[in-house]
């Protein structure tokens, strides 16, 4: 049985036993259909962190923000839909669709006449690949008190937006894990150090430095245990290049032909830059929607690629989303979240169980309280996600060659049984079994090698207790 089959079991349990409470019934309820959603990824962070730009990259289209009278961004969660679709649920009132279509390439919903006081959220359907298994939620930011704990109720995973770890970005990441269930599974967030462009005061290399930053943050004493890795991404390089136009095109061609010396005066300041006495020859207003779609640093990165050859919309997209670090936080996402949906689900159900638990004690619940504690502190996939985190960071080191195999056979590169044990072909039951038999072996002379460290050979065991998962998934077939 699978921990999201327990954490189903242990929610019809607990609906049977809590009958008599409406209000434990109605959310429990709610959690059990909750199981069989897609995963809920929250994308939060301080004001003015590049959330909604993020959101934008990930779904390769203007979809993102959502605000009201006054500029004031809503709650909004966006859907896989076969057609666009915008509905707002008031504070006190029924849910109710409101108008949403494709306008100038990008979404439109008309949310005239509501105030921010007046919505608890808008959902959005939305016909997008990225969204067919999974719900991105773009959050107001965190300076709003009631953010934190809506989205440790409404997220299974969450990717935080921050510049540098100050004790605010710190502090809300141990929020999440403000709970005995998530403390002892802190394995649904990752760190994404956002407008990466900007380190280094948007130098050329800027991209190169944020990401020799990142790397430092995964060991970062006070992130430790708090994330499963830190990446570097440029939300708005990735979004510009995952919707480049021709005419985009055309404009940037221009620039990249001016003399260097002449684009490289005019792009001392961004107001210099759109100012009419610049020797460029595109309009002002050309220039200034560059200027809003790439940045100061993406026009010079740009530039500089069409003249090294990237001349074509296809190839200086490619390219730009290659070096956003838009492809390392989707590979990221797939390793952590996705590939781990059944995991990260099951958490968030066994979350809202011991809240019911703990909020309406009874004495016939007691076995239920000690099954869900010995669960969560069994539950190897918890474990499993841990050592993913420690060895990516580097809090956990294995001599080369073990470091590539135990992350490969923990599931970090697929957690279906060829990727696990490194078949990138259709492997026969019994080329499996040899697979998994050998590498047990191995790993248990390992988890006994006092030439190993003490977090070593705790490593090791982790992976034993995979291998003999592998073992007995391999038995039952």
């Amino acid at each position: 049985m699978t921990l999201a089959d327990r954490a189903h079991a242990m929610l019809r349990e607990a609906l049977d036993l809590y009958r008599d409470s409406p209000r434990a019934t109605n959310w429990l309820r709610h959690h059990v259909d909750r199981l069989a959603e897609p995963l809920r990824v929250a994308v939060a962070g301080q004001p003015e962190a590049g959330k909604s730009t993020l959101v934008n990259s990930l779904v390769g289209e203007e979809i993102a923000p959502l605000s009201v009278e006054g500029g004031r961004q809503i709650l909004t969660w966006y859907r896989g839909g076969m057609n666009p679709r915008a509905q707002v649920y008031p504070v006190q009132a029924p849910p109710r669709d409101v108008p949403a279509a494709r306008m100038g390439g990008r979404l439109h919903i008309d949310l005239e006449g509501w105030r921010s006081d007046q919505l608890d959220r808008v959902i959005v359907d939305w016909p997008a690949r990225t969204l067919r298994g999974l719900t991105l939620i773009d959050t107001p930011g965190i300076d709003s008190s009631e953010v934190g704990s809506r989205i440790s109720l409404d997220a299974d995973a969450v990717l935080y937006l921050m510049r540098q770890p100050h004790s605010t970005d710190v502090g809300f990441l141990q929020s999440l894990q403000d709970h005995p269930i998530a403390r002892e599974a802190p394995v649904n967030s990752i760190v994404v150090l956002s407008r990466a462009d900007e380190v280094g005061g948007g130098r050329i290399d800027a991209l190169t430095s944020a990401k020799q930053l990142a790397r430092r943050y995964r060991t970062d004493v006070g992130l430790t245990g708090l994330c499963q890795n830190a990446i570097a991404v440029s939300g708005l390089l990735a979004h510009a290049g995952r919707t480049l136009t021709e005419e985009e095109m055309v404009s940037l061609g221009v620039l990249a032909q001016a003399p260097r010396r002449q684009l490289e005066t005019a792009m001392v300041s961004a107001d210099r830059f759109v100012g009419d006495g610049v020797p460029l020859r595109l309009d002002s207003r050309v220039r200034l929607a560059l200027l809003e779609r790439f940045g100061m640093f993406g026009i010079r990165l740009v530039t500089t690629l069409i003249r090294q050859g990237f001349t074509t919309v296809d190839a200086l997209s490619a390219e730009l989303v290659t070096r956003s670090g838009l492809a390392e936080l989707r590979e990221s996402i797939r390793q952590c979240f996705t590939d781990r949906h059944d995991v990260l689900k099951a958490r968030s159900a066994l979350l809202a169980l011991e809240v019911v638990l703990r909020m309406e004690p009874r004495p016939a619940a007691r076995r239920l309280v000690s099954a869900l504690e010995a669960l969560v502190v069994s539950a190897h996939d918890f474990r499993e996600l841990r050592l993913l985190a420690a060895l990516h960071g580097g809090r956990t080191t294995l001599p080369d060659p073990l470091a590539d195999e135990a992350r490969r056979l923990v599931g970090g590169v697929g957690t279906a049984l060829p990727a696990r044990l490194g078949f990138e072909r259709e492997a026969s039951g019994h080329e499996l079994h040899d697979a998994v038999s050998d590498a047990l072996r191995r790993w248990q002379e390992q988890a006994e090698n006092h030439a190993l460290g003490t977090g070593q050979r705790r490593a090791a065991r982790v992976v034993v207790r995979s291998c003999e998962g592998m073992v007995a998934q391999l038995t039952r077939i």
